[in-house]
Order: C-alpha cells, then sequence, then structure tokens
C-alpha cells in the first residue's frame, strides 16, 4: 500500500512513502518461476527500506509562443560542401535501372502494407520528433535566473534529424547525427549553434538529394530489407556510393577524449568534432566535422556509442561488435594519449546488441543479453534484431590488464536486459561487482510492437566471482527510470546518487530524478504540464578530493558528490518554446533557464566540455 502525505499548499514538496516490502504487490510484477529452470544463479530482491519521494515543481516561466516559422518542421539542408560525383554514360544507366527496381519491387510494395507504428515515419518523426534545420550561431538567448559562475564551457547533445525525408520505414534510431551546443560563460551570456555531423553517408545522400544507405533499424525487415542490402552493394560496385568511407550516422553518443569530441553511433568509427570559439572574448560555439576518427589508424571497425573514459588514469575503454562474423565482440583500450594498448576478442557464441557496458577499478563488466542478431530471420521475412527467449542473459567480467580474453568469467542474471548502465563497482576486495543500470521490459520494446506497457526499473545487480550467483534488486518500483549518468569523477567507484530522465510518459521524459541507491529516497523534478526533456548531464562542480574511495561501506554524512548542476533540454509544448534548463544537483532546485532561439528536437545523450578542456583542444591538429 501507499501513504501519501500532502504538505501544505506553500510546498511544492510532496512525499510518499512506499512501504510495499513483497514483490507480488509490486505494479507490472513478473514470475520468474514460469520462465526458467528452479535452479537458477540470480535471486530477485526489493530493497525492504521505505521508498521515499520528493517532488520538486519548476518556478513557473511567463514565455511567448515562438514564431509560426520555427515551430513546423524545417527543412534540413545541412551548410556542407556540395559533393556531386561525376558519373559516365554507364554508371548513369546502372543507376537508373537500380532506382527502377527499388521503386517496383520495395517502395510500391511498403505503399500497400501499414507499417509497425515503431518504424512509421509520420509517428516517429512526427512533434518535437520532426528534424530541424542546422542553425549558426546565436548570441543575447534570454536567461531567466542566474547561471552559476563555475559553470563555464559547453554542454553538448546529439540526437537523431533526418536530412532527407524517409522513403519507406523510419525507426528513431535511423536518423543523421546533429549535436546541439550552448556556450554558457559568466555574466549570463549563452549562445547556442546545432550543426549536422558530417558523415560519409549524409555526404552522399547529400549530393545525391535521396536516401542511398539502407536505415539499418527501421529498413532491414524481411525480404525487402534483403533486397535494399543487394542494391545498396550493387550502388557500390559501381561507384555510386562508397561504403568503405563509413556507413553510420553518428547520432548517438559524444565522448570528449584525449582533446577531441568525439560523436558516436555503432554502426561505424567515431567522428571527430571540433569545438570552435568559447572563449572569454569571442563570440559563440560553433561546431565543425574533422573527420572520421580511427585513432590514428589503430581501429578499422565501428566502436559501440558509450565508450567509457577511467577519471583516474584518463584511459578510455571500449567495445565493438560484428553481426556477420567471429569474433562478434572486441574489447579496446586506448591510454590517455589515444594510444592502443589493448584489443581483446571476446567469446560470444552468437552476435549479440550491446549498446552499453560497464566498468569498474579493475574490470570491464560486458552484457550479454537475450536480444540478438539472426539474419536468417530475414528470410522468414521478419526483423534480424530480435529476441531470443530460450537465451539466458549473463554478464562477463574481464580483467582490464587481460591481454587474450582467457580470464574472463561468465554469471547468469535473469531478466537483466539494460539498455544502459550508470556505473558499476566493487567490494569485499575485489571479490563481488556492484552494476547499476535499467532493466527494460519487455527487453525489446524499443524496437518492436508489444502489447504490454514498457517497464524500465532502476536497479543494483551483484555479481559474486567467487561463488557465479547473482542477485537483482529493485531500487526504485513504479516508476520508468532510464538513460542517466553520475558523477564522472568517479566513475567506476562506489556512488551514491544517479541522475536519472523520469521516462514517462514513455517514450517522452516528464522530469529528472535524483536517486539515492543507499536508500532508496527518490527526489523528482518533474517539468510540468505538457513540458518534456530528456538525458540529464550532470556537471561536477569541482573534482572530489575527500571522498574518491568509499570502500564497502558508504558513509551517508559524506556530501561531495552531488556538488554540481544538472541540465537537460526541454520541450514546452504548451507554447512551443524549447529551453535548458539547469538545477543545482544539492536540492534539485531550478536556478537558471535558458530560452533557445529555435526548436531543439528530443534527441540522446549528451556532455559537458569545460572551458579548460577547450584551451587544450585549441592547441590539437589534424
Amino acid at each position: 500500500m501507499q501513504v501519501i502525505t500532502h504538505f501544505p499548499s506553500s510546498s511544492n514538496t510532496t512525499t510518499i512513502e512506499n512501504l510495499t516490502k513483497n514483490k507480488s504487490a509490486l505494479p507490472f510484477h513478473t514470475n520468474y518461476s514460469n520462465s526458467f529452470p528452479s535452479k537458477i544463479t540470480c535471486k530477485l530482491l526489493i530493497n525492504p527500506s521505505k521508498y521515499k519521494t520528493r517532488i520538486i515543481s519548476p518556478p513557473p516561466t511567463k514565455l511567448d509562443p515562438l514564431p509560426k516559422h520555427l515551430t513546423q518542421p524545417q527543412p534540413t539542408l545541412p551548410l556542407i560542401p556540395n559533393y556531386q560525383p561525376t558519373l559516365n554514360p554507364f554508371q548513369r544507366l546502372a543507376a537508373s535501372a537500380l532506382d527502377k527496381i527499388e521503386k517496383s519491387l520495395i517502395l510500391d510494395q511498403e505503399k500497400r502494407h501499414p507499417l509497425p507504428k515503431t518504424v512509421d515515419p509520420d509517428i516517429q518523426l512526427s512533434g518535437n520528433y520532426a528534424p530541424v534545420q542546422e542553425s549558426p550561431v546565436h548570441a543575447g538567448l534570454e536567461v531567466i535566473g542566474e547561471i552559476p559562475s563555475g559553470l563555464h564551457g559547453v554542454y553538448l547533445r546529439n540526437g537523431a534529424n533526418p536530412m532527407l525525408p524517409p522513403s519507406g520505414a523510419h525507426h528513431l534510431f535511423d536518423g543523421d547525427g546533429m549535436i546541439h551546443a550552448v556556450n554558457l560563460r559568466p555574466g549570463n551570456q549563452p549562445t547556442y549553434s546545432c550543426r549536422y555531423t558530417q558523415t560519409n553517408r549524409l555526404v552522399h545522400e547529400y549530393a545525391a538529394g535521396r536516401n542511398l544507405f539502407p536505415k539499418p533499424v527501421g529498413e532491414l525487415h524481411g525480404r525487402t530489407g534483403l533486397i535494399r542490402l543487394g542494391l545498396f552493394y550493387a550502388r557500390a560496385a559501381i561507384g555510386l556510393v562508397d561504403p568503405t568511407r563509413g556507413i553510420g550516422v553518428a547520432n548517438a553518443g559524444l565522448v570528449y577524449f584525449n582533446g577531441r569530441l568525439l560523436a558516436m553511433s555503432e554502426d561505424d568509427l567515431p567522428y571527430h568534432v571540433n569545438i570552435n570559439g568559447g572563449d572569454d572574448e569571442g563570440g559563440g560555439v560553433d561546431l565543425e566535422t574533422i573527420g572520421r576518427f580511427d585513432f590514428d589508424g589503430q581501429v578499422n571497425c565501428p566502436l559501440i556509442a558509450h565508450p567509457k573514459v577511467d577519471p583516474n588514469t584518463g584511459d578510455l575503454h571500449t567495445l565493438s561488435y560484428d553481426v556477420l562474423r567471429k569474433p562478434y565482440l572486441k574489447y579496446f583500450r586506448f591510454d590517455k594519449w589515444g594510444l592502443k594498448t589493448r584489443e581483446v576478442s571476446v567469446p560470444l557464441p552468437q552476435p549479440t546488441m550491446i549498446h552499453d557496458f560497464a566498468m569498474t577499478q579493475n574490470f570491464v563488466v560486458i552484457p550479454d543479453n537475450q536480444v540478438v542478431f539472426k539474419l536468417s530471420e530475414m528470410v522468414r521475412g521478419g526483423s534480424p534484431l530480435m529476441f531470443d527467449p530460450n537465451k539466458r542473459a549473463r554478464f562477463g567480467i574481464l580483467p582490464k590488464d587481460d591481454t587474450n580474453g582467457s580470464s574472463i568469467q561468465w554469471i547468469e542474471v535473469p531478466d537483466s536486459f539494460c539498455f544502459h548502465f550508470m556505473n558499476a563497482w566493487e567490494e569485499n576486495e575485489g571479490k563481488h561487482v556492484v552494476i547499476i543500470g535499467s532493466c527494460m521490459s519487455p527487453p525489446d520494446s524499443i524496437f518492436n510492437d508489444n502489447d504490454d506497457p514498457t517497464q524500465i526499473e532502476l536497479c543494483e545487480i551483484r555479481l559474486d566471482l567467487e561463488t557465479g550467483k547473482s542477485t537483482r534488486r529493485v531500487i526504485v518500483s513504479g516508476v520508468n527510470l532510464e538513460i542517466g549518468q553520475v558523477n564522472k569523477y568517479m566513475l567506476g567507484q562506489k556512488t551514491r546518487y544517479v541522475y536519472m530522465a523520469i521516462a514517462e510518459p514513455w517514450p517522452k521524459c516528464g522530469g529528472i530524478a535524483k536517486v539515492d541507491v543507499v536508500t532508496g529516497e527518490m527526489t523528482k523534478f518533474m517539468y510540468g504540464h505538457e513540458r518534456y526533456g530528456g538525458e540529464p548531464c550532470f556537471v561536477p562542480a569541482k573534482k572530489p578530493t575527500t571522498c574518491t574511495n568509499y570502500g564497502d561501506n558508504y558513509d551517508v554524512g559524506d556530501d561531495c558528490e552531488d556538488e554540481g548542476w544538472i541540465m537537460s533540454f526541454l520541450r514546452d509544448e504548451n507554447v512551443e518554446r524549447s529551453e535548458l534548463v539547469i538545477l543545482r544537483a544539492k536540492d534539485m532546485k531550478q536556478i537558471a533557464c535558458v530560452c533557445m532561439p529555435s526548436r531543439v528536437p528530443y534527441g540522446f545523450h549528451g556532455t559537458f566540455v569545460d572551458q579548460n578542456q577547450l584551451s587544450v583542444q585549441k592547441i590539437i591538429t589534424n
């Protein structure tokens, strides 16, 4: 049962004490015993402590609607150099023939059948999911409140923004990458710009004025997906496209490593994007794509969208998965200067979609989940990306100093599909690994239509390296908590706080949650009626010095971890305005709001590059 206490009307805070201690009484309860044999290695635990939730509402803002021409979907012509290959007569004839084949065998056929809502462009690109134009630097932005003087740098957020209208099915993950940048500096004088990441794919399609590269999630389904692949490689064979220079969209992750901002999606190498401007005396920040980045020739395969930078060593850790041939997974490690020090093949029996992973001081923690690639399903008319109910989910614990993958230890964790992980650390002298992640059910709800409501629970997964057993504890139940961050200076160490997007009403995000993983207490900052945001970005006020390692027992009196600010783009659908909200992490109170000069679509992941990092970037040559 729940006891709800309302404070006097002068307070913006409501406390909810969830006294549920029985997992059968929880919302969305699943009977796990019907899905697996009686002998399993994972126990599902419910936090016996009281769940306490504080709800904080933002101060009301009085904003006028934007002019109508800035609220509607805009044509998306990128400001990039013209690229137009010269075709010989044979190429022109072959291109025309391939276009006719595509129209008759794919486009005309697809018009006769309704699309699932997960790949219907009329749904996936509606409202604030619709694309926008590139924007040069805008200064003189209205600020409500006061931007902290210590918040000096650039907030950057990536997202999918299709340059051309889809010719067929379109998934939210298929759009071209666009980065939105807000330069925050002293004097309440922020600036804004947004630019496409000029991938090989985008440049080719811009020149042709049409879609040439198949969309990996939306279009590669069934027999038409196979035909699309065949047409793509036929166009490549006659020189209409060049897949050897990259096929990805660079629309998901962002990381600043070794003086470079890297834009990533897991279907390609990262793209190096330069941050121009940002000094105190100049104008605002603009973005410029330098090119596809292969770590100076050290890597020739796609890398996933969520690499990890070790705050202690500066090393970058990442993964690469292959859906066609073994090894299906590789682990890479680069030192702080960008030199590759590890390339380890990780043994997997079948290709698995691994969007994210976790890292501790001594281990890399790799999920081998139940969402897999089975290309044979396309022959049967289905999707190659599917949920395999017969597979047992597990985690691999790979020592960072392993050079060949022989020391990896696998531990089964049923019902543990996590699209994103927030943190992980070691306890009991390295005998236990603790993972904080958001477990999603149904696991394939992002990719396929499901009748069951999407449930995303923030969980603590414990792996016992001595016994090979695991437990999973739901930290917060009854609310969908997805994409989030911890204090970046404490990644891989024991942390108390995690900052999450409240993914309700799914897939929109109605607020930000600060969760105490020790006590289960949650503070919710709700955007308000018809106001929705995205991933919260936590910016530490300073690097912690007194609480860099908590050990097994966290002292609840330590308070340096949450000294900093949280920010996120949000869209006020009441007045069709986009904002950047800035919260103080300590008490989750809004302290500033930057009014955007144009619409900022909902997106994916972001990062903050401070002024010191920007100054280092200036001396880098390419």
